[in-house]
């Protein structure tokens, strides 16, 4: 206690100075969190997917189409149990900064392949018996303060018109990584709308979900699947639901790599400015640490009293970064809406926070505790006034 309460007051000796580099600290700790933080939502989508689902899209992009007879031949490949399908919407609600995903489904069998979309009974029977109803995760209901019941109103991109839903149901995901920010609705009232304007482009579907019984065997069945379909008039490529999910994250693989380089930047910028502290710190103190010699104290005590200090400093200026990072974080989250299914600084985050404090301690006096525990006693002394 006797030492922890002789680093405090050295740390503090001079106030100004420890005070604006624990402001540098703070800020520091809380940008890297924050970082951090954006890389991991980035991955929420891949985080929360299933190994016994897999994605089955067009070979050539998801731009392109497949027929819908085709979910009854993935039925008969071996080891699939279950078969469903989706269509990308990409409405508009009011404006064009409310962007938020929305999917045609075929909503029986894609709930049953989606058991972590946990909707209640009622709803859920509501929903399946209106052709025009949708259901929302929480998240994206919060967002805009929807209730069961409310007409949604949407202005179509790819399918024209003003098309409105009715909200049949809210689903809680069955933990955090859950994606509570989709809206989705029936397949087959697109379909039957798409057919009076375009009879050809009706009976087609964007993706098909893939429910197998053996996640060991996805590569295999994967293969299988695209094997059926080779030489048709629309090959396929079948991947595993985390596979197709990194799909898009790799197309934002250099801001990812941006994101993470300029995190730790910051750490090391701010490892720099702490060792000028520190440093500055043990030359005024030239004398105290010559006298502790001389007093007999040894080399490695001298060591420990500047890294007791640089720590001291460093876990404080990085618990209250920490501690800064929570509500910045929900800031953000708020701001930015749907952009990203999750936004949350998770454990691990909070983990990276406080050994980059840590190391920053360590390292930025290193330097100083190693030339101080090199002074001559004379020279030291030649330092009183």
């Amino acid at each position: 206690m006797f030492i922890f309460k002789l680093l405090l007051k050295n740390a503090f000796r001079h106030k100004l100075r420890t005070m604006l580099t624990m402001v540098g600290l703070v800020v520091a700790i809380c940008a890297f969190g924050l970082l951090r933080t954006i890389v991991d939502a980035w991955y929420a989508g891949v985080e929360g997917t299933s190994s016994t689902r897999l994605v089955m899209r067009n070979s050539i992009s998801l731009t392109f189409p497949l027929p819908l007879n085709y979910a009854d031949r993935l039925r008969n490949v071996e080891g699939v149990t279950a078969v469903s399908w989706s269509n990308w919407f990409g409405g508009i609600y009011i404006s064009e900064r409310n962007f938020f995903p929305q999917f045609a489904v075929e909503p029986e069998s894609y709930l049953s392949m989606y058991p972590e979309y946990v909707l209640k009974d009622d709803e859920r029977k509501a929903f399946l018996l209106d052709r025009k109803g949708a259901i929302v995760g929480r998240k994206l209901a919060n967002q805009y303060g929807w209730k069961v019941g409310d007409q949604i109103p949407l202005r179509g991109t790819i399918y024209p018109g003003t098309w409105t839903f009715t909200l049949r149901g809210i689903w809680d995901g069955v933990d955090a990584k859950t994606d509570e920010s989709q809206l989705l609705f029936h397949w087959q009232y697109l379909a039957e709308t798409v057919r009076k304007l375009r009879a050809s482009s009706a009976d087609y579907v964007g993706v098909y979900i893939v429910s197998i019984n053996e996640p060991n065997n996805a590569p295999l069945i994967s293969e299988r699947i695209d094997a059926l379909f080779k030489n048709s008039l629309a090959e396929t490529l079948t991947e595993t639901e985390k596979a197709f999910q990194l799909g898009f994250v790799s197309m934002s693989e250099a801001i990812l790599v941006a994101i993470n380089a300029v995190s730790f930047v910051i750490v090391i910028i701010i490892m720099a400015v702490m060792a000028n502290t520190i440093m500055m710190t043990a030359r005024e103190r030239l004398s105290e640490y010559a006298t502790l010699k001389a007093l007999g104290f040894s080399p490695s005590f001298v060591v420990k009293l500047l890294f007791g200090e640089s720590l001291v400093i460093a876990l404080i200026g990085g618990g209250l970064g920490i501690l800064v990072t929570l509500p910045i974080a929900a800031a953000f989250a708020k701001a930015v809406g749907t952009l990203f299914p999750q936004f949350r600084v998770s454990e691990a985050t909070i983990g990276l926070q406080l050994l980059a404090s840590l190391i920053v301690g360590v390292v930025a006096a290193a330097w100083p505790a190693w030339k101080m525990s090199r002074i001559s006693i004379v020279n030291g002394l030649r330092q009183v006034a």
